[in-house]
């Protein structure tokens, strides 16, 4: 998919409050930074920053960090939260690739990845967000036996992720190939690919692992 540059965004990120500049700073001392004992969730890939919006709405009790490696992208994220501020979302820009410079073992609590890109040619499977690749990288960050949480339209990228999970040596929770028409539905927040997608009728993905 061809992104729309915007102008300035790159700019208005720089400047923008909701961002956290710096971040590989404060791995190992994100605590000390938020100064409050909330866990940490992150998403990876969030987009325009619905699903981390409402999540952060639903759980005030948590901090929500939305990754994004697209200025484009994060800007329209940052213009929904100039115009309804959460106190517990916040936003890093980056390439998911360096996470590892950024949060020690243990400072994360949750991991979502929704509707990522699927990077369809073979060549480019170690850059899919549920790669072995990626998934040793969230297991250097995340608390034990805690969750990542996927949800795809892109059912070769999910066949693709169960693969990797058990490759992995990850533990599946949860499996559905029809989120909508499945039991696991109630409490789903949905994207704004989500959101599109089940108007046209695709099912959805979902898997939930954990590493113990």
């Amino acid at each position: 998919m061809r992104l729309r540059n915007v102008k300035g965004s790159r700019e208005h990120i720089a400047i923008n409050e909701y961002v956290i500049k710096d971040a590989e700073t404060y791995k190992g001392t994100w605590k000390d930074l938020f100064q409050d004992g909330k866990p940490i969730h992150i998403e990876i890939g969030m987009g325009k920053g619905k699903f981390l919006m409402e999540m952060a709405r639903q759980h005030p009790e948590i901090h929500y960090i939305g990754i994004e490696k697209y200025s484009s992208v994060l800007v329209r994220a940052l213009e929904k939260m100039e115009e309804d501020p959460l106190d517990n979302v916040h936003f890093i820009r980056m390439d998911a690739e360096y996470i590892n410079q950024v949060f020690d073992k243990g400072e994360v609590e949750e991991i979502y990845l929704n509707f990522s890109d699927p990077w369809p040619k073979d060549r480019h499977a170690k850059r899919r967000l549920t790669s072995r690749q990626f998934l040793a990288r969230y297991k250097n960050i995340i608390r034990e036996n805690q969750s990542v949480i996927f949800k795809t339209d892109n059912r070769d990228l999910f066949d693709f992720s169960l693969e990797e999970v058990k490759e992995a040596g990850w533990k599946l929770d949860l499996c559905t190939f029809d989120l909508h028409h499945s039991e696991y539905l109630e409490g789903n927040v949905m994207t704004e690919y989500e959101e599109k997608f089940v108007k046209k009728g695709n099912p959805i993905c979902k898997m939930i692992i954990h590493y113990e």
